[in-house]
């Protein structure tokens, strides 16, 4: 990326175009890197000015690039262009400053669509509430499995500007997209795309559950081959009729149910495929077996599905199917077996980070004794807990926001017996593992599936799962 041109891969000319560039850190930073590479004129903004800043902020001073820490607000003079880090929100008055000056705000998935190359690889998006990471890694190790040179980028950690501008070559890429990332990519275009599910996340960012939907329906934007949506989703299916794709594009439906024609679903334990097939009205022709999931629960199973739409959108064989997923090992902390002490079985899905995610985890099992709590980020419990009510041997809390979730048992499973326990120390893991082994009997189920974000506790997720697994290694 270091080599220095005047034009990126669709001709478009940088030489002394001077860009802004919102934010530092995983975005930012490689995105100032190639804007300086091919000759424009960088100044990057960034609120913070604390040690690691500074830090970042030197490193860039020394290639050429402007700094300017601790105000994040003024738009700089001159510029021609905006790229912002994913995370900054809309309303901040940098946008307002550039909209009212007519300059467009691009994110780093936008310039790194740009900066393709004519014979650039494909792209396969994948975007949803819940579910997206392994959907995307299932798609990846299927696509590998079909002898395709591809990588699983984008929100998942590895950066699309690496992806594009390095020297690896690709025949087609596994693309995650997170809503704030698809809100600053107007002109992407993918080959094939999904929206996995539909829940209310990040509405402080967005403003609203509609805009949100807005933002993540972009994916299906002028798609050329096939816009793949969630039967049991209405809302996702209404984002496929409302975008603008291209002539001969299809809507493939994937369901838990029998498929319908351009479908794909389940029949006898068997995932099936009956819209990439001759005579889909009459034939279906099978993929893997449910217990070539790991694990198979229902939502898994899902993104399974979803990932083969994806996959042989792109003509993929249906033996690549089964082999990709047989492969696949899912990350840490999302429905990870951790033991089985007594009898009773230990799941850490400390990933189930909001109330969608936690309900498909707590459907996975049938009599739980349910760790939930942390931050809510605005969020409501009582639809979650009357759905999963049934399930429920007995609840531990945890947490700051731990009240919502015990109103809501108050309200809609006043006969499950709630532990609440009020401490935020280290210990309180291993305290709430010891409540749940109290609780639970032979065959149940220990679930870690918090319904809430981890940070008035713990650094992460997986910080907060990694302490759910020592404290139930000292029971066994």
């Amino acid at each position: 990326m270091g080599s220095r041109q005047v034009t990126d891969g669709q001709g478009l000319s940088w030489e002394g175009k001077h860009v802004t560039v919102a934010g530092l850190g995983v975005s930012g930073i490689p995105a100032a890197k190639v804007l300086h590479g091919l000759g424009a004129r960088v100044t990057v903004v960034n609120d913070g000015d604390d040690a690691r800043a500074r830090e970042q902020a030197a490193e860039l001073e020394a290639l050429g690039v402007t700094v300017r820490l601790g105000d994040g607000a003024t738009l700089p003079e001159g510029t021609g262009l905006v790229v912002t880090a994913p995370g900054w929100k809309p309303d901040k008055p940098l946008f307002a400053a550039a909209a009212e000056a007519g300059v467009p705000v691009w994110g780093d998935v936008e310039l790194a669509w740009r900066l393709r190359g004519p014979d650039a690889a494909p792209w396969l998006c994948v975007t949803g509430t819940n579910g997206k990471t392994t959907t995307t890694q299932m798609l990846a190790s299927i696509l590998k499995a079909a002898g395709l040179r591809t990588a699983a980028v984008g929100n998942i950690g590895v950066s699309l500007l690496d992806a594009v501008l390095g020297d690896e070559e690709y025949d087609v890429l596994a693309v995650e997209l997170s809503s704030y990332q698809l809100h600053w990519a107007p002109s992407l275009r993918a080959h094939s795309a999904v929206v996995l599910n539909l829940a209310p996340d990040h509405l402080d960012w967005h403003g609203s559950m509609e805009a949100y939907a807005k933002d993540k329906g972009r994916v299906y934007e002028g798609n050329r081959v096939a816009c793949v949506y969630n039967v049991a989703d209405k809302a996702t299916e209404d984002l496929v009729r409302e975008a603008d794709v291209e002539e001969g594009c299809r809507a493939v439906g994937f369901t838990l149910g029998t498929p319908g024609p351009s479908q794909l679903g389940v029949v006898d334990g068997i995932l099936v495929d009956r819209a990439f097939v001759e005579n889909r009205q009459k034939n279906a022709q099978e993929l893997a077996e449910v217990s070539d999931v790991d694990p198979p629960a229902p939502h898994n199973i899902a993104n399974a599905l979803a990932a083969a739409g994806l996959a042989r959108a792109f003509g993929v064989p249906p033996q690549a199917v089964r082999d990709g997923l047989r492969a696949f090992t899912p990350d840490a902390h999302r429905i990870a077996h951790v033991a089985e002490v007594d009898g009773v079985t230990y799941i850490d899905d400390s990933k189930a980070t909001n109330t969608h995610a936690a309900e498909a985890s707590l459907a996975a099992y049938e009599s739980i004794v349910w760790i939930a709590g942390g931050l809510a980020k605005g969020a409501t419990f009582d639809e979650l807990v009357a759905k999963s009510a049934e399930r429920l041997r007995g609840v531990v809390l945890v947490g700051a926001d731990r009240a919502l979730i015990r109103e809501a048992l108050a309200r809609h499973a006043p006969e499950v017996p709630v532990v609440d326990l009020d401490r935020t120390d280290t210990g309180a893991m291993l305290a709430a593992v010891q409540e749940a082994r109290r609780l639970a009997r032979a065959g149940d189920t220990v679930l870690l599936a918090p319904a809430c974000a981890s940070m008035d506790m713990f650094v992460n997720y997986n910080q907060r799962g990694d302490a759910f697994a020592q404290a139930v290694r000292e029971l066994a």
